[in-house]
């Protein structure tokens, strides 16, 4: 580590006068509300800051379209690549870069790649195919994953990078469809689901040296991944077991465990922390309603609903958890808004970790500092990586230091 005391003093010295002792155990919700005459709106992705949103809306036609959403700006509408409809599926760490999919001037599918200043970016297709979607980006922007149709006339997974498409294949022994739901933050490790037999499909965790490989199942003949965790060790999605019943479920090392239900028949993990510990998601419960849910080691499956019970009032509920920061702080999906009357996207913010709370015991101390301090001029996307841009450095330790004493 090539940090100097005299350098710490001085970085200390320069923000002491800005340093906060933050208070209190921040939770809110936030309603995002659609586009102007919409009648609805879906969150599917968060930046690491919580301070970006995207999913899709209707506008005022009917039409779905992709939209990127801040607290200073609104709701804002990406567009189209020529056509009608368009959803943003995925967001980069820094709220900066959109992926998902949108549908071109000859009404072709197309995934896309959307910033503030090159706009919306058709990603093309594989050879010979016709269309394309987009379901993740990582952490940095630069990797896009989804599916594509090839000449075959088969969608099969893509990894795009500097306007390559790579062709993912699919599992071996059948030549069928695949679809990359996900990518770890460096871009190296996909997941999704591909087709291993006829009217079966296997969740999958595919990299370059070992190709697509099976998750296997609960006992059943499906399973799906959805998401895996910053360094692409820890996979979520959810398998058919062999009770007939469909639970989200959490792989690491070989292992696929079942997470259960909230009392029905079925669950899907839809995301995961960036260290793999908070798992998020959808389940139905004894009552036959679908609540989204959090999921931890230690708490089990619990319903967001009953858990942040005071934020939910006038017949709020929250109904799918899509997306979660990779801090586990910030949960975003889809809920209805009893006030407004619609299904509407909604931003949850849990209070927990605190920023700067590196070992997340809910004080910002000297541990914390300690840690980013040890940790410093490493590479990133991990806890002490607290802005998520993939290295350890002033930027990380200052957010500590403006938020030193808060929760101890």
């Amino acid at each position: 580590m090539c940090y100097t005391q005299n350098r710490f003093k001085a970085l200390l010295s320069a923000c002491v006068l800005s340093l906060i002792a933050t208070a209190g155990w921040s939770q809110s919700l936030d309603w995002l509300g659609t586009l102007p005459g919409g009648s609805g709106s879906y969150a599917l992705g968060v930046s690491a800051d919580g301070a970006v949103v995207v999913g899709w809306a209707f506008n005022a036609a009917g039409r779905p379209r992709a939209f990127r959403w801040t607290a200073s700006g609104g709701m804002q509408d990406l567009g189209t690549l020529g056509c009608c409809e368009s959803k943003a599926w995925g967001v980069s760490a820094d709220g900066a870069v959109v992926v998902g999919y949108a549908y071109n001037a000859q009404q072709q599918l197309r995934a896309f790649r959307w910033t503030a200043s090159g706009g919306m970016q058709d990603l093309g297709t594989l050879p010979g195919g016709s269309g394309s979607y987009a379901n993740a980006v990582s952490a940095d922007g630069a990797v896009v994953v989804g599916s594509a149709k090839n000449a075959a006339g088969y969608y099969h997974a893509f990894r795009w990078q500097n306007g390559v498409m790579q062709d993912l294949g699919t599992l071996p022994g059948y030549d069928g469809n695949s679809v990359a739901s996900d990518v770890s933050a460096d871009g190296a490790v996909v997941v999704g689901y591909a087709d291993n037999a006829p009217g079966q499909y296997r969740a999958f965790r595919w990299t370059a040296a070992e190709g697509m490989q099976n998750l296997g199942t609960l006992g059943g003949i499906l399973s799906a991944a959805s998401d895996v965790s910053a360094d692409g060790a820890v996979v979520v999605g959810w398998a058919w077991n062999d009770a007939g019943q469909r639970p989200a479920f959490r792989w690491q090392n070989g292992v696929m465990q079942g997470l259960g239900t909230l009392g029905g028949n079925w669950s899907e993990a839809n995301a995961v922390s960036a260290d793999g510990a908070v798992v998020v998601g959808s389940a139905l419960n004894a009552a036959g309603y679908v609540r989204a849910f959090r999921w931890t080691a230690l708490g089990g499956m619990e319903d967001l609903n009953t858990t942040y019970a005071r934020l939910l009032t006038d017949g709020l509920e929250l109904r799918e958890a899509r997306a979660i920061s990779p801090d586990g702080r910030y949960i975003v999906g889809l809920g209805y808004n009893a006030v407004t009357g619609r299904y509407e996207a909604f931003l949850l913010d849990t209070g927990f970790p605190r920023r700067g709370d590196v070992d997340r015991n809910g004080c910002v101390d000297d541990t914390d500092l300690l840690a980013v301090l040890s940790a410093f001029g490493g590479s990133g996307y991990r806890n002490e990586d607290l802005n998520w841009d993939g290295i350890i450095d002033d930027a990380d330790l200052l957010i500590v230091l403006f938020n030193f004493g808060s929760g101890c």
